[in-house]
């Protein structure tokens, strides 16, 4: 496997220097505010807990229950890519009783956390390893793939050959489109969405010790909740008639392989990204190979792309949502409901039966 350091999919939109200086005029608010006793403490009394977005604010509410008030940096609606950090927002982290985040994908987020000095921040890509993503992903060739076979079972998909998944295989040979590098998508994968759920609880716990056996209670209990959702994918995609979907970006390269399956985007990991005229006819031939029925596109990034290629390959279009935030166009209240549509997407495009 391509274990890489994390790059940012872009430029930050706020500039090292600019995150730096909006860190200090924020600190110095909110330091006059403070005290001892309400140091990482919500209004209410609570853990005051700061997720970047959305995946990890889930994480955060899932594990934290009762005890934690959670702020998403990033509103419903809001592209995490595109995040413009408020002066107020940076100084505010310093304050946080604890930071759920996830490098990589928010870069000024990245900067103005390592500003703020936090004890209590806790990387999610830490936790797990990622992997190094193109614009193609090929998951039939994966542990948790089903071979050259369109109808069999994937191997255990909540169970990884070790303790991490596919360590042991490499991808230079499956990873063959362009835009490529280090994939922060690993919410996306029931699987590696768990691994993270106890690193998340530790830091909680950290902060707030009074509390440390309810969130360690929380997270058996969500790390159950995404092994049923890891089955019903499991489950749901046997007996398909393709393995291939295509998609804007890159955002399903994880659950790809997970479940047998091969990912092909059009614009690689950057969503905003505009693909070349070669990968455009590349897609045609690989729709017409794959007998690809259906082009995905996503709720927070534009769609024009991909209706234009449905549209010329005469195929439909749907939704398979990359959870970067919910809004009143998501097909879902939450991480579950959503990940089940996606399911049910997927199953519709595939052809399962």
């Amino acid at each position: 496997m391509n274990v890489s350091r994390h790059h940012p999919l872009r430029a930050p939109r706020i500039r090292t220097a600019g995150v730096a200086a909006a860190a200090a005029l924020g600190l110095l608010g909110l330091s006059a505010c403070s005290t001892d006793e309400s140091a990482g403490k919500a209004a209410d009394g609570k853990l005051a807990v700061v997720a970047s977005f959305y995946p990890m604010q889930y994480l955060a509410e899932q594990i934290g229950g009762e005890h934690v008030s959670v702020t998403n940096l990033t509103k419903p609606g809001v592209e995490p890519h595109d995040l413009e950090l408020k002066p107020r927002q940076i100084g505010s982290l310093a304050d946080a009783g604890a930071i759920v985040y996830l490098k990589g994908v928010q870069p000024a987020v990245d900067e103005a956390i390592k500003q703020s000095k936090n004890k209590h921040a806790v990387d999610v890509a830490s936790l797990t390893h990622l992997e190094a993503h193109g614009a193609e992903v090929d998951g039939k060739h994966h542990t948790t793939g089903d071979g050259d076979s369109h109808s069999g079972e994937p191997e255990e998909a909540g169970h990884d050959h070790d303790e991490h998944g596919h360590d042991e295989h490499g991808h230079e040979g499956h990873d063959h489109g362009h835009e490529g590098g280090t994939d922060p998508h690993i919410w996306l994968d029931p699987v590696k969405y768990a691994e993270v759920a106890k690193g998340v609880a530790k830091t909680l716990a950290e902060a707030d010790p009074e509390h440390k056996g309810d969130y360690e209670k929380n997270a058996g209990a969500l790390v159950k909740k995404l092994g049923a959702l890891d089955a019903k994918f499991k489950d749901g995609l046997k007996n398909r008639a393709s393995d291939t979907f295509i998609t804007t970006h890159a955002a399903f390269g994880y659950l790809a392989e997970r479940y047998g399956l091969t990912e092909e985007s059009i614009s690689g990991l950057d969503p905003e990204s505009e693909p070349s005229a070669a990968r455009i006819k590349d897609l045609h031939k690989l729709a017409e190979e794959h007998h690809v029925s259906t082009i995905f596109f996503e709720t927070l990034a534009s769609p024009d792309t991909a209706k234009t290629l449905a549209k010329d390959l005469k195929l439909k279009t749907d939704v398979l949502d990359p959870l970067e935030g919910i809004t009143d166009k998501s097909k879902g209240r939450d991480y579950v409901e959503v990940m089940e549509a996606n399911l049910a997407a997927l199953q519709k495009a595939l052809g399962t039966k």
